[in-house]
């Protein structure tokens, strides 16, 4: 079957190449032994966890991108490219996240399987799909912030792995239960602890225009200073608009996330305080693009979910 790779326009910017990262297994889950069935390389940590918790001790996962690493701005390395060569499968979060290794994926899926993770989403439930302004093919790709959402993607790579690999089928259906009710009920604790927040204080301000998805899925008002990609330049009119808000709304607080520099939030909060309103930089980075450290409970998707919410009711209540 042919795969659909999405194209991607070109980013203006200089790019650093992140930490190679060697995957290993989860808090999650299960590690895959030496004689797993499956050896998948995977683009973000958010798609190498969600290989991880489904596939189990069957699916060896290698991802490419480690804590700290923009998805965006990601380019491979030669090292990559020899870890995608021999994959038995590559996963990635499609809808245009990981736009410089397009190319790569394109050319890479006549040869071997290559699937995005959100593209169950795409042909089964593009209404659910955040479109972007002025478009009618292109969606804001951060759907992990929708735990709702990412369930239904543990859903597609249980059905891609059990076509990989049908001799493990029932475990792949069965490992994605378990996870699924593991996310169903952070998909609820989320909305208790969200609405635990007074209504007029619920505002996200953040770095870039990430947490689109998390704003719909658990009423929070979400303002992002960039675009959906980090590429994207700050825009003079939106800060100026930003400020007027915070400043007007007395809005205690605004987020640095892990995967930005901080300079533009900052630079935010010298103009409140120029106009007489002090709002904090939370001091606590959220996790957007990409995990957290290795060895902490934020490396996996569950962790950094839980921390991302249990940061901001503290920061805005």
């Amino acid at each position: 079957m042919k795969r659909r790779v999405e194209t991607v326009g070109r980013f203006a910017g200089v790019l650093f190449s992140g930490l190679l990262m060697v995957g290993c297994g989860s808090a999650d889950s299960q590690p895959a032994g030496p004689d797993a069935s499956v050896r998948v390389v995977c683009t973000t940590g958010q798609v190498a966890d969600l290989l991880r918790n489904v596939g189990g001790r069957h699916v060896a996962v290698d991802p490419l991108m480690g804590p700290g690493v923009d998805p965006h701005l990601y380019k491979a390395t030669p090292g990559d490219v020899r870890k995608l060569n021999g994959a038995d499968a590559v996963f990635y979060s499609g809808l245009h996240l990981e736009g410089r290794l397009a190319d790569l994926l394109e050319k890479l899926a006549k040869r071997r399987p290559v699937y995005a993770v959100t593209d169950g989403l795409h042909e089964r439930e593009g209404q659910l799909l955040r479109k972007l302004s002025g478009s009618d093919d292109h969606y804001d790709p951060h759907v992990w912030f929708d735990v709702s959402l990412w369930i239904k993607c543990a859903e597609y790579v249980a059905e891609k792995l059990a076509a990989l690999d049908a001799a493990h089928a029932d475990d792949y259906r069965r490992n994605a239960e378990e996870y699924i009710a593991r996310l169903t009920e952070l998909h609820e604790s989320c909305k208790r602890q969200l609405s635990e927040i007074p209504k007029p204080q619920r505002v996200m301000v953040t770095a870039h225009d990430a947490f689109g998805y998390f704003g719909d899925a658990y009423d929070v008002e979400v303002h992002g200073l960039q675009g959906i990609s980090t590429a994207d330049e700050a825009d003079l009119a939106t800060a100026n608009k930003l400020v007027e808000m915070l400043t007007d709304r007395k809005i205690k607080a605004v987020f640095v996330e892990s995967s930005v520099p901080p300079k533009n939030i900052r630079s935010l909060v010298e103009a409140c305080a120029a106009r007489g309103h002090t709002v904090a930089v939370c001091e606590k980075e959220l996790y957007s693009d990409a995990m957290g450290p290795r060895g902490t409970p934020e490396e996996t998707y569950v962790g950094t979910v839980e921390y991302n919410v249990r940061t901001i009711v503290e920061a805005l209540k």
